[in-house]
């Protein structure tokens, strides 16, 4: 199924355009990020959370009241499993010695006629949280670096710096979307906790996908269209792969937005994360990858855009019937 058979848009011709667009979300990001923070959830900064069954169910906001008497009125509820169960977590800055007793008292105190279990305890001190923020830093750090080495040994090396640099980009713009929403719309309830990291670690793969498969489309048409101009190649193989493209990701975006409105608050931070991620990713693989080779062989190898089958950046020799099979 092809949704745009014949599109000749000239992506790579405008790309510069779309580096300053790229580069002012990156900047808004940083700024909004430097000036707001992010909000972390306990797995970073440490803290107690609690998971209680209540019977009748209660509602959130009556849960809230009931804590801001004891002094938690900005521990973070949600409603976690069935309607009947929250999760309840205090930071490690907002907690004392005994904040799960504290709490459990306060409910039973303030709701007489409702049965409360205690499911779940957790407490996770702060220096276990600054350990988990090391290691979701540099689980990303090793997943771009194992990238660029696949990359490299796939195509080029220049392909491979292409595609990491459109993954930061990714990973950039995402970040600085979560402070920004999480900042300008509060009841998102968006927080850095270790379900976000698996949401960058997941974008970075989906958007990795995406530009091999124009990286494969571009090598193969380089011998195909040998001589041709370098920009005129790349736009025909992001033509040719577009129709791919908007399904797969139009597909991705609409399950992430019904998981962002219905899935409940506890996987709202990852599908507003994947969401943004599936936009940024398409994006950059049509827009930012590409575009840093093409650059790359005009301003530091000073290559003629009249392509020679010598000069021509032939990332591998293929047979003719491997050429053949693939346009089939």
């Amino acid at each position: 199924m092809r949704i745009f058979p014949r599109t000749n848009i000239d992506f790579i011709g405008r790309r510069h355009i779309w580096y300053t667009v790229s580069a002012s979300l990156i900047l808004i990001g940083l700024i909004t990020i430097a000036i707001r923070g992010l909000n972390y959830g306990i797995d970073f900064v440490g803290g107690t959370e609690l998971t209680l069954q209540f019977t009748p169910a209660l509602h959130i906001g009556e849960v809230r009241s009931a804590l801001n008497k004891i002094g938690h009125g900005d521990a973070e509820i949600k409603t976690f499993g069935t309607a009947n169960q929250l999760l309840i977590r205090v930071k490690a800055s907002e907690q004392t010695a005994n904040t799960s007793d504290q709490i459990m008292s306060d409910l039973k105190s303030s709701f007489p006629n409702t049965r409360i279990q205690l499911l779940e305890d957790n407490k996770i001190g702060p220096e276990i949280g600054q350990e988990l923020k090391r290691d979701a830093v540099m689980a990303i750090f090793y997943g771009l670096l194992a990238i660029l080495i696949y990359v490299s040994f796939r195509f080029q090396f220049i392909y491979a710096v292409g595609a990491v640099l459109a993954l930061f980009h990714d990973v950039l713009i995402t970040l600085g979307a979560v402070a920004i929403f999480g900042w300008l719309i509060p009841w998102l309830n968006i927080e850095i906790d270790q379900t976000m990291v698996a949401a960058f670690l997941t974008l970075v793969a989906y958007s990795m996908n995406d530009t091999v498969v124009i990286f494969d489309r571009i090598r193969e048409n380089l011998k195909i269209y040998k001589g041709e101009n370098l920009i005129r190649v790349m736009n025909r193989s992001i033509n040719d792969t577009l129709s791919r493209t908007i399904i797969t990701s139009g597909t991705a975006f609409v399950v992430l937005l019904v998981l962002l409105i219905f899935g409940g608050e506890v996987t709202r931070g990852f599908a507003f994360a994947m969401l943004v991620g599936v936009v940024t990713g398409t994006y950059s693989s049509i827009y930012v990858a590409s575009s840093i080779v093409v650059d790359y062989n005009i301003y530091i190898k000073k290559v003629d855009l009249r392509l020679t089958q010598t000069q021509s950046p032939v990332l591998e020799v293929e047979k003719p019937y491997e050429v053949a099979a693939k346009r089939a």
